[in-house]
């Protein structure tokens, strides 16, 4: 799964072929297999090696490699204030690699090799104090400082270097070149960029503060309701994480929650979103959930067929947020502007147009705080990421999805749950 399975699912649907996987287990690996002949080519966050045997693709992304320590250590300032420490890698990386580049000029500098862990596995211990440090490529660093807000970039080790697809010996060259214009094209065509956002576009948004205080209520607060975010999954298929987050976001797990405009609850529902759901009380955190599940369900499943997931539950959450009314005059307004409105990639510029007279004064919807919707999503999006690692999931056995609820929204069946 990720960034670049879903690019090379992409470039072999251009090629009008199917793709096979193989899971190596470091960088190294990686190069031996294409060599071995394993493969026709590699995609795994991969530099062009620098003996250049293997013939590689394009750059596409870049890479840095980031040395990260505990906010309460004091950073190197220069290369040479590395002498004599530990530093850990995963094996067979080429964060191993630049540490042994640098070991002849920084006397005593030891690289310790893991190949049973991941670089998040290492913030980990960083972060927990067991290890002293730990050398990880910039966009790992970047999903780790969500989870372990401890953590700091001490400093770059190493120059920057771009990210390729790397290919066998003896490749035939038209397959280099269909790669390479493969990703020419979906650089124009914007579906590098969309891709990217799917799965980098929100881990920069929250700050320091925000991420040690939503894991200290994970602690201390979730527990309490973590059995009614499941029994809403059972209900509903939203996993319960996502299903946490949105009420994180939108109460902080505040059953008593009530904003200005009196929306209530720890799923902060409107009075006309409660009526329609039949809750009788908006205060009662068990009812709230269950009802802002419904709901989110519900817009999902109101949206056109077209819409494919992720994107399909992030504009749900914004009409969550905004109203479904709003939600379709921004993707009207998308359709004027020639930007997808099936992608919330795109959605995420357009949204905000809502609040511009120009755009609202020709719409019977009227003004929205479409920008507002985008942090909310953009924020749930961090939140359940965070939770998805310290969470465990929650498998419920459907019965019969077709017959989950009746026309008003409620259970019509109870389902057994493997907890």
């Amino acid at each position: 799964m990720g960034f670049e399975h879903d690019l090379v699912q992409m470039f072999a649907a251009d090629l009008k072929s199917r793709s096979r996987f193989v899971v190596a287990a470091s960088d190294d690996e990686v190069q031996t297999r294409l060599r071995n002949g394993e493969a026709h080519m590699a995609a795994a966050w991969l530099v062009a090696p620098d003996d250049h045997g293997l013939p590689a693709s394009t750059p596409f992304f870049e890479s840095r490699n980031i040395l990260v320590t505990h906010e309460a250590s004091l950073p190197p300032m220069e290369i040479r204030q590395l002498a004599h420490k530990s530093i850990h890698v995963v094996a067979g990386s080429r964060q191993e690699t630049a540490l042994r580049k640098i070991s002849d000029e920084v006397p005593g500098l030891k690289a310790v090799a893991s190949r049973q862990q991941t670089e998040i596995d290492l913030m980990e211990r960083v972060a927990s104090q067991r290890i002293e440090a730990a050398l990880v490529n910039n966009a790992e660093f970047d999903i780790g400082i969500n989870h372990f807000p401890v953590l700091q970039n001490a400093m770059q080790i190493g120059p920057s270097r771009p990210i390729v697809w790397l290919f066998a010996p003896n490749t035939d060259p038209a397959l280099i070149a269909k790669a390479n214009d493969f990703l020419e094209r979906s650089r124009k065509n914007g579906e590098l960029d969309r891709l990217k956002d799917r799965y980098f576009g929100h881990v920069n948004r929250l700050t320091q503060a925000d991420t040690l205080h939503f894991i200290e209520r994970v602690q201390s607060v979730l527990p309490r309701f973590r059995k009614m975010f499941q029994d809403a999954q059972t209900e509903t298929g939203i996993d319960w994480r996502i299903l946490a987050a949105v009420s994180y976001q939108e109460s902080q797990w505040e059953p008593l929650a009530t904003s200005p405009t009196g929306v209530r609850g720890i799923m902060m529902l409107t009075e006309e979103t409660a009526d329609q759901l039949n809750v009788c009380n908006r205060l009662d955190p068990a009812e709230s959930i269950r009802a802002g599940a419904r709901y989110i369900s519900s817009l999902r499943q109101s949206l056109p067929p077209g819409i494919s997931e992720p994107d399909r539950l992030w504009l749900a959450l914004a009409a969550y947020n905004l109203g479904m009314g709003h939600l379709k005059a921004a993707m009207h307004i998308a359709g004027t502007l020639n930007a997808d409105p099936n992608s919330w990639y795109e959605m995420k510029k357009v949204l905000p147009l809502l609040a511009q007279p120009k755009y609202y004064n020709r719409l019977k919807s009227g003004r929205g705080r479409g920008g507002e919707a985008v942090i909310m999503v953009e924020n749930i999006r961090v939140y359940t990421d965070i939770l998805t690692r310290r969470e465990m999931a929650f498998s419920s056995i459907d019965i019969a999805p077709e017959t989950r609820t009746d026309k008003s929204g409620k259970p019509r069946k109870l389902f057994a749950a493997n907890r």
